[in-house]
């Protein structure tokens, strides 16, 4: 019987209030799909960041002919230049650290070059000569990258020495930047459904004064009187929350899984089953938060 009445408050309260509690369903849904959108670009970078770490190499850029810098004079690099290099990878100081090397010459490296940029313009006034002989070279540690390249900076015949991780680096700090941002925003608007959930069980309350005065009259313990306006706050979040975490699902299903994947094939991405972590999450953040400004709003509003 207890149990009837309360639902029954609770009901009565979500009808009268029905424009409002729409409202608190719509703020709750956009801002924790910030939220879920913030966690999966997190689950995104780290994913991104294992497979690329895992593949990062070191370049060392030979001279070529058409090059006058610092470290080169305009002549290509030699046979003799190529060796030293090559036994230097092989020698017994560097082997603890290399996992494993290859060598581009100018025209294994003109038809990497062919097939990244075919059909741009480009092509037509470069040659394999002006591209520089390459070795990669891939370490054990790719926070050991130092040792490369203070061995092979500044020696005959090379022109630079390149860390793809550090080019890496950079990439994913504009990455965390943009996520750390979304987390932000998602903060702003959790805010704003918080004061809105407030606002809505204060309005509620105040519709129903006179039913909360009988119950004081008769006895009711405020618990009892707060229990339905609790529950309105929460059912309502639980509703957005829920549409939240459906629509971070549906982002990495059609958007990640259903276009990036087949558009943007060269890395990893998430996948449906990594972004299920994520309406628990949102679910539970809604039902809390809810309940804490229910309480609060309710709490105030029988104090006054």
């Amino acid at each position: 019987m207890r149990f009837r009445l309360v639902m029954g408050e609770v009901w009565s309260g979500l009808r009268r209030n029905l424009s409002v509690v729409i409202s608190v369903i719509l703020v709750t849904f956009v801002s924790l799909t910030f939220v879920g959108a913030a966690i999966l670009m997190q689950q995104q970078v780290q994913q991104m960041k294992s497979f690329w770490y895992d593949r990062a190499q070191v370049a060392v850029y030979l001279c070529t002919s058409y090059d006058k810098s610092a470290t080169c004079d305009g002549t290509d690099a030699g046979e003799e230049q190529i060796g030293a290099i090559e036994a230097a990878l092989n020698d017994e100081i560097l082997a603890p650290y290399v996992e494993d090397y290859f060598f581009l010459d100018h025209d294994q490296a003109y038809e990497e070059f062919t097939k990244q940029f075919e059909g741009n313009p480009i092509l037509d006034v470069t040659s394999a000569e002006q591209l520089n002989q390459t070795f990669w070279v891939k370490l054990k540690d790719a926070s050991k990258s130092e040792i490369i390249t203070e061995t092979f900076t500044g020696i005959p015949g090379v022109q630079s020495v390149k860390d793809q991780q550090s080019l890496l680096d950079r990439i994913f700090l504009f990455l965390g930047v943009a996520s750390y941002t979304a987390i932000g925003i998602a903060g702003l608007m959790l805010i704003a459904a918080m004061l809105l959930i407030s606002t809505t069980i204060r309005l509620s309350a105040f519709s129903r004064r006179r039913e909360i005065g009988i119950m004081r009259l008769v006895g009711a313990s405020n618990r009892f009187i707060q229990t339905p306006f609790i529950l309105e706050g929460i059912i309502a979040a639980l509703i957005g929350a829920v549409l939240a975490g459906a629509a971070s699902v549906a982002i990495v299903k059609f958007f990640v899984q259903g276009f990036l994947v087949k558009e943007v094939p060269f890395t990893s991405y998430i996948t449906v089953e990594q972004s299920l972590i994520v309406p628990p999450i949102l679910i539970a953040l809604g039902v809390i938060l809810s309940a804490i400004a229910a309480k609060i709003a309710i709490t105030r509003y029988l104090r006054v």
